[in-house]
């Protein structure tokens, strides 16, 4: 049943990997950058060879996509790399986050982030939209995340607004969410 949530095995003569941020493989179950490889693969971004570089590395392309591969070859996509939230040391990915949030009654929309911190480099920052007429409090909401993920990933703030800012698409944009928090900074990092 948890396949349903896969995004399939490769199709015939697609190869996909996972691979970690030195771009060894890394094992079944576990959470790396999702990789791939075929003729079906662009040859590059147009007069563009640096982002082509980049992206294009010792024969993968990488997605910036998060996932992993169970055992028997199906995909499942968890995140997007420029997403990825680094506190104290730990690869924190905002999805995993979200989808214990949007879980609670009085949850609409639900967008995580990393906002700065002086001791852990970035915390967990949501923010959230309540369905019309529920309420909930921040610290509600945190106790929540206690009860489902590891406390390291509990979000240490929440912020509530009307409205999520999206593209035209309905995708939540979290580069402009994530950009209040960093406002005046040269870094995006501590």
């Amino acid at each position: 049943m948890a396949r349903l949530g896969s995004a399939g095995i490769p199709r015939t003569d697609v190869e996909i990997r996972i691979f970690d941020p030195d771009d060894n493989e890394l094992p079944h179950g576990q959470l790396g950058e999702i990789v791939t490889r075929s003729d079906l693969v662009m040859k590059g971004y147009w007069r563009n060879p640096e982002a082509t570089a980049e992206t294009l590395r010792n024969g993968w392309l990488h997605t910036g996509d998060i996932g992993y591969m169970d055992e028997k070859g199906y995909l499942f996509i968890m995140d997007r790399s420029k997403d990825l939230i680094i506190s104290g040391g730990e690869n924190i990915y905002p999805r995993e986050i979200e989808e214990v949030i949007i879980q609670h009654p009085a949850v609409r929309e639900v967008a995580v982030v990393g906002a700065p911190d002086p001791q852990w480099g970035e915390a967990i920052k949501a923010i959230v939209s309540t369905v019309p007429g529920e309420t909930v409090t921040e610290e509600e909401l945190i106790d929540f995340c206690k009860d489902h993920i590891a406390s390291f990933k509990k979000p240490k703030s929440v912020d509530f607004v009307d409205e999520l800012p999206k593209n035209n698409y309905g995708k939540i944009l979290k580069r402009e969410l994530r950009a209040e928090y960093w406002k005046g900074r040269e870094r995006k990092v501590i």
